[in-house]
């Protein structure tokens, strides 16, 4: 049985406002850098799944709340949280599915413009990757910090990355785990337009509304019609990527990309 999405009125980590047809989805923990909990991601999904099932929407801008756009997980509540789970017994064990924030984002048919504030790596970069449009703050930085942690990408290092810098950039972003600023981002095709800190949001919304004012049925073909041009089954490459990542958390590496980032010192790799 699906869970019922969160109301808007309910969030804590995540503001959303509907506004001249725009919705603008706010990533809210910036005491974190808008670090993503279990909570935080459950706002995310039922926010991307409020803006599909709203007519009068027909933009989204995602961002975050300043210092970062999204940090990628909390990993120490997260671990916390992971662990409460095991010593109850509650592990999960079934069939491995893609990450349910993700599809929602992916599945989402307004038009979307991420927003990029700050830093967007980990899952923050993975969520302005879920985005048709990318447009940073002069203070931006992304990473595909995962390969660090001794983990795989989740759905949007594999299903959008290629598409948007091509496979070479893709890859060695990927491999690599290299952190870029926003000027390089906009070489490599990552992002499309490089913006003054103050003039960011200001300018989304700009761009935002020329999307707006067109006709909404149009617009949503339009993304779905976007969506079934890359031909490439999402989920399944969701599934996989999950499976993948939750047997490479039984790793040590995985443990010691984990404490290395946590104790701020270089990591040791064993290949176990």
């Amino acid at each position: 049985m699906e869970k019922h999405p969160i109301a808007a009125k309910d969030f804590r980590h995540t503001a959303y406002v509907v506004e001249a047809h725009i919705a603008t989805i706010t990533l809210n923990r910036p005491e974190v850098r808008n670090a993503l909990n279990y909570r935080a991601y459950d706002e995310l999904e039922s926010a991307f799944r409020l803006v599909s099932a709203d007519n009068d929407v027909r933009c989204v801008i995602v961002t975050g709340t300043d210092p970062a756009f999204c940090s990628g997980d909390d990993v120490r509540e997260i671990m916390s949280e992971e662990a409460n789970r095991a010593r109850a017994g509650r592990t999960d064990t079934g069939t491995p599915r893609p990450t349910p924030a993700a599809m929602a984002a992916l599945a989402c048919d307004c038009p979307m413009i991420a927003a990029v504030n700050g830093a967007a790596v980990g899952w923050g970069m993975e969520l302005a990757l879920f985005a048709d449009i990318r447009i940073a703050s002069e203070k931006a930085k992304f990473a595909e910090l995962f390969i660090k942690r001794g983990l795989v990408s989740d759905v949007g290092g594999f299903y959008r990355l290629s598409d948007i810098v091509g496979p070479a950039m893709a890859a060695q972003l990927l491999f690599t785990g290299d952190v870029i600023d926003a000027v390089e981002a906009q070489r490599i095709g990552l992002v499309s337009e490089v913006t003054p800190h103050a003039e960011l949001l200001p300018q989304a919304r700009a761009l935002a509304g020329r999307i707006a004012a067109n006709p909404p049925l149009a617009l949503r073909a339009m993304k779905r019609g976007l969506r079934q041009a890359r031909g490439t089954d999402a989920e399944a490459i969701g599934s996989w990527a999950i499976k993948t990542i939750y047997q490479l958390m039984q790793t040590e590496d995985h443990r010691e990309g984990v404490a290395s980032f946590l104790e701020r010192r270089p990591p040791v790799f064993k290949g176990q």
